[in-house]
């Protein structure tokens, strides 16, 4: 019988996962702005870990770096730059790392997908991803997917029942299927909680985020006049009814909304200090030029005290929608 776990995100790894923008993508209106926030968050990973640029260009995005230790170069075509949901998720199957690459459609088929949908199989055949692979008929994203590494995945109804997905099974039917698939025991389903100008229907990674087996980070919004008020707090009430596998209920910190931030057509942006990403030695935690700012970065500090704190602008980012862990997934180590 092979035994199987899906690791958490501060489970070792051997590398993150990045795909930059080019003229093709929906950053082309401003391209130099857009790829400033990309090379930060390379920069700033491949201090103490390799990192995997998927791009259009190789030799045009080195230019961009001060030093390129630590960073792979990979010519291969995007859509656009949301490494997080169309790259491989990883478990272990008998000790050893295994890439399953679902389907991606452009979070129900909302944006055009098809390169991002080949960019795993892509990196598999040229050999900067090894392991083993199996792909996967049915719509998954990374950004939807929280483990706790023991078994616990944190995800939400909106997105994984959302009928854009996979229209044909029940809830029993992809509860089942995830099980099997990902190595659980149980899945917690939240049923509350969104995000204005997220075009993800409610990805677990801009709410609620595992910080340990009993922790759960969850946004939060103290404005009562405020679209995200209502739903954040049932969510909160939600989280509070959760236990762990002991019984025990979750240890819960708050992230508070950043101030609300619009675009260039006055719709607000997604801004959310839950879309941190975590490394080996370092979490890059994204920041919005916020009185809020500070706080989290002192909080963040008491939550892994064992890490480098890095903070990550990311107001570029939100505008098309998406937060640092968005734009980066990480690859774990080849041994469990």
């Amino acid at each position: 019988m092979t035994m199987c776990s899906f690791p958490t995100e501060w489970h070792r790894q051997d590398a993150v996962l990045m795909a930059f923008p080019h003229a093709g993508t929906d950053w082309a209106e401003d391209l130099k702005g857009a790829l400033t926030p990309f090379v930060r968050i390379a920069s700033s990973i491949a201090y103490n870990e390799p990192v995997i640029i998927v791009c259009d260009d190789p030799e045009a995005i080195k230019q961009l770096f001060c030093e390129t230790r630590n960073i792979t170069f990979v010519k291969i075509p995007t859509n656009d730059t949301w490494a997080r949901d169309f790259g491989p998720i990883t478990i272990y199957a008998d000790g050893k790392r295994k890439f399953l690459d679902f389907t991606f459609n452009g979070w129900g088929e909302k944006f055009e997908s098809g390169l991002d949908n080949a960019v795993t199989a892509q990196l598999i055949r040229q050999g900067y991803l090894y392991g083993d692979y199996e792909k996967i008929d049915f719509v998954l994203e990374g950004g939807s997917v929280e483990s706790d590494g023991n078994g616990t995945l944190l995800t939400t109804s909106r997105c994984l029942l959302n009928p854009n997905r996979n229209p044909d099974m029940s809830k029993e039917e992809i509860e089942a299927f995830l099980k099997e698939k990902l190595c659980l025991q149980r899945i917690l389903w939240l049923d509350h909680g969104e995000l204005e100008g997220d075009d993800t229907d409610a990805h677990i990674d801009t709410l609620a985020r595992f910080i340990d087996e009993e922790t759960i980070a969850y946004v939060t919004c103290d404005n009562e006049k405020d679209f995200h008020f209502p739903e954040l707090q049932k969510m909160k009430e939600q989280l509070e009814s959760f236990r762990t596998l002991e019984g025990k209920p979750y240890r819960l910190v708050p992230l508070p909304l950043p101030k609300p931030r619009y675009g260039s057509k006055g719709n607000r942006l997604p801004a959310t200090y839950a879309n941190f990403l975590i490394t080996n030695h370092s979490l890059l935690l994204p920041v919005y030029r916020d009185e809020r700012d500070s706080e989290m970065i002192t909080l963040f500090k008491q939550l892994f005290p064992t890490h480098e704190i890095i903070p990550i602008e990311a107001l570029k980012l939100i505008e098309q929608g998406g937060s640092l862990h968005c734009v980066t997934m990480q690859i774990p180590s080849y041994y469990a």
